[in-house]
């Protein structure tokens, strides 16, 4: 079966449920570690995924459900996904360097690393503006320079409304310019993934449910495909 088939059935399969109300987090604060669940073994590429709550699962009824496991278990990659919850490029942000999620990928030594940062910082967006270009080239440099046979996707920062303050535009043309500043490939159009699917969105609002992650793996795989991978 198709990946673009198989996960308009999960869709479907899941809009009962969320109708209903998955269970969800009730915030969208920073989880204090690391959530590391890695997909079944696999002899394919490993790929890790630098997030936050989206690619962690949050909102998710299971991790199973959620959008990098969803795509590591129908390509049969090994998954490394040490995403935080809260986290941005400088949100909630307390480590730089040594010990922070970009060192954790580097030392695990991937295939393929799949940025998908950027949604919190809108939420500090004043706070950290002057900062924040300055921040997403240097994460970014570092996984390019220090993976040089890693392939590395930037993924524009996800949206979960229909109102797009400034800061999303801003936060999407400095994740766009770094990432093509470190010849990294770049998927767009991200922000608009869940766009007018309030369906797809869990009890608190904030994150997505099973469907919506279904959404983001189904486009996400288009992505990917088109990019090669």
């Amino acid at each position: 079966m198709r990946f673009d088939a198989f996960a308009r059935t999960i869709v479907a399969s899941v809009v009962v449920a969320a109708t209903l109300g998955l269970a969800a987090c009730s915030s969208i604060a920073v989880s204090e570690e690391p959530l590391f669940v890695a997909a079944a073994e696999s002899d394919g590429p490993r790929v890790a995924f630098y997030g936050d709550s989206y690619t962690r699962g949050t909102g998710a009824s299971s991790q199973a459900s959620r959008w990098s496991t969803v795509l590591s278990t129908e390509n049969g990659w090994s998954e490394f996904n040490p995403s935080v919850s809260g986290l941005g490029f400088m949100r909630n942000r307390t480590l730089f360097g040594q010990g922070d999620l970009p060192s954790l990928i580097i030392a695990d030594h991937p295939d393929v690393v799949i940025v998908t940062m950027g949604l919190n910082d809108n939420f500090t967006f004043d706070a950290f503006a002057d900062e924040l270009p300055g921040q997403i080239l240097s994460d970014l440099s570092r996984l390019s320079t220090e993976l040089p046979n890693a392939r590395l996707v930037v993924v524009e920062p996800f949206w979960y409304k229909s109102e797009r303050p400034a800061s999303v535009e801003a936060i999407i043309s400095w994740v766009r310019s770094a990432a093509l500043e470190v010849d990294a490939d770049y998927v767009p159009a991200a922000s608009y993934w869940l766009a007018g699917h309030p369906e797809w969105m869990s009890s608190d609002n904030l994150h997505p449910n099973d469907a919506g992650y279904a959404a983001i793996a189904a486009e996400m795989d288009q992505a990917l495909r088109a990019l090669g991978l």
